[in-house]
């Protein structure tokens, strides 16, 4: 039975650069950002968050505020950056140029130092997924997940080659829709 999803990303945070699994806030900003972007959606069966702060305020906000049930699923947290952790890219052009180049060129290929290499991040996700569409088969869900997340499962559900997964264009609180059916294939709806 095919999972609908439709993933939103969480709104600017306090800091920027690489948040991975940093546990920032959301700025007021940020707050407006997501209000906005769920203003004239509705339909979900439940909402499940990643439990970084920065997608979890929000959606246990806008649970209460719409009677959803919600969850947190660990496997949906971002990447973990390792050494780059808070940094922006214009600090790590100055500290690891060649490095940032290799992860925008092919983040399958290249690690950050210290950091989740992109075959497990893809593994973590997939896991989540597929506990997702065992428990809830048929439902709608809103995932409120990190660009990362996003960025992956976007890749996928277009076809697009690894090294285009840092291509799709994800800013903060847009909301997709995607549905997983019961192989594991993910597509955008027509």
């Amino acid at each position: 039975m095919t999972l609908h999803l439709d993933l939103l990303r969480h709104g600017e945070t306090e800091i920027g650069g690489f948040r991975g699994s940093l546990d920032d806030a959301l700025t007021e900003r940020g707050w407006a950002q997501l209000h906005a972007a769920v203003a004239d959606r509705s339909g979900w069966d439940r909402i499940v968050s990643s439990p970084l702060q920065r997608c979890a305020r929000f959606a246990e906000l806008l649970a209460e505020q719409r009677g959803l049930p919600l969850s947190f699923e660990a496997g949906l947290q971002e990447l973990h950056f390792g050494a780059w952790e808070g940094l922006s890219a214009a600090q790590l052009m100055q500290t690891d140029e060649a490095g940032l180049g290799l992860f925008w060129n092919d983040p399958y290929a290249f690690t950050p130092p210290g950091g989740e290499p992109m075959q497990a991040f893809s593994a973590r996700i997939h896991g989540a997924l597929h506990r997702l569409q065992v428990a809830y088969p048929g439902q709608r869900l809103l995932l409120v997940v990190h660009g990362g997340v996003m960025r992956l499962l976007l890749a996928e559900a277009r076809g697009l080659a690894r090294e285009q997964l840092l291509q799709v264009e994800v800013g903060h609180a847009a909301l997709f829709s995607l549905e997983l059916a019961a192989d594991g294939r993910l597509r955008e709806p027509s």
